[in-house]
């Protein structure tokens, strides 16, 4: 063999050798963020324990004796109220068991889109409730919302209601009264009106700016500022301090790559962090605590916080929404629907 033949020969098996090692470069650059091994234990008891971290911290080991503490028992179902309901007073002539009014209840709690119930005034508590067997009632109302995110309460809507309670009274012998229809579709159609006025759900998207992210890396660093997993693959939540209440934020990334067969091989470029506004109560500072989230969780991972359309936010930008939030709370709390009370939650919803 010559010694240009050598030459290329040499040539080639170098530039092969080149070839590759830039493949297996370019594939590490690629490969997506893994969760830390030694600590992924750790942070996935966290997740599962922690309790909601105080505005701009994040969740710290230090906090696990707090977080094993039993949250506090769900608050009681609220009763109707005519500030977001239309009430029919039901009279009895003798008393009602709660055994028969159960019987008498409709197969479905619903009037189209809204949300339909019987309350029985109770002889115990001299309360509204659900009726519960066992009990026995003097009187009942029977209700429905005016108006949810669906939209508000309309004609024929309120003529199926009608339909309902007059069944459920006769069941139990019971007289309804109704108040005039035309008067409540137009209080529905006036709530419904502040209600679009007033909602508000918000969402930053965090994207990565290097390296994409595996699911397990996303949760890794979620959970150390107390999210835990939901019930649907790809979403985590950071959970109210009382049970059974609507979390104070939600985190959100592609479920197809979070059922992969092997998660570890999904390369996420962006995940979302979203809060349901008028669902919330004020003093959480949820908005406080989306944006640090955003913040760190953007820094620690090599993301930037960007809206909808993928723009970059300033602290500015984000400064006005802040601002523009404390009005909106206003507004709520002066028209008695005040963030994260159980009227306005059942309204935005």
């Amino acid at each position: 063999m010559s010694s240009l033949q050598n030459s290329l020969a040499l040539v080639g098996g170098l530039t092969l050798v080149g070839v590759v090692l830039y493949n297996f470069w370019t594939a590490r650059q690629n490969a997506p963020r893994q969760a830390d091994p030694d600590t992924l234990a750790r942070d996935a008891d966290l997740s599962s324990q922690a309790a909601n971290a105080a505005p701009g911290e994040p969740r710290d080991p230090s906090f696990l004796e707090d977080a094993l503490e039993a949250l506090p028992t769900p608050e009681k179902k609220p009763p109707l109220d005519a500030l977001i309901d239309v009430i029919a007073a039901i009279e009895v002539d003798v008393e009602v068991s709660g055994d028969a009014a159960l019987a008498a209840l409709p197969a479905t709690r619903r009037v189209g889109t809204k949300p339909f119930a019987v309350e029985g005034l109770s002889d115990i508590s001299g309360e509204w409730e659900t009726p519960v067997a066992g009990r026995r009632y003097h009187a009942f109302q029977a209700g429905v919302q005016l108006a949810n995110r669906v939209g508000p309460l309309n004609e024929i809507e309120f003529s199926e209601f009608v339909i309902k309670a007059q069944a459920f009274a006769d069941a139990i012998n019971g007289a309804p009264e109704f108040p005039d229809m035309l008067e409540e579709v137009a209080r529905a159609r006036e709530l419904d009106q502040f209600a679009s006025e007033h909602d508000a759900q918000l969402s930053f998207t965090i994207c990565a700016t290097a390296s994409a992210w595996s699911p397990g890396y996303i949760q890794q660093h979620a959970a150390r500022w107390g999210f835990v997993a939901g019930v649907i693959p790809g979403r985590m939540v950071l959970a109210a301090q009382v049970q059974g209440l609507p979390p104070v934020l939600s985190l959100s990334f592609d479920s197809q790559a979070a059922m992969a067969d092997d998660p570890a091989l999904s390369a996420i470029r962006e995940f979302t962090l979203s809060l349901d506004v008028p669902q919330v109560p004020r003093e959480e500072q949820a908005f406080a605590r989306l944006r640090e989230a955003g913040r760190i969780l953007g820094r620690e991972m090599d993301g930037i916080i960007t809206d909808g359309a993928g723009h970059a936010l300033t602290d500015g930008d984000l400064n006005a929404i802040a601002t523009d939030l404390e009005q909106l709370y206003d507004a709520l709390d002066q028209r008695e629907l005040s963030a994260g009370s159980p009227q306005a939650r059942r309204l935005f919803s």
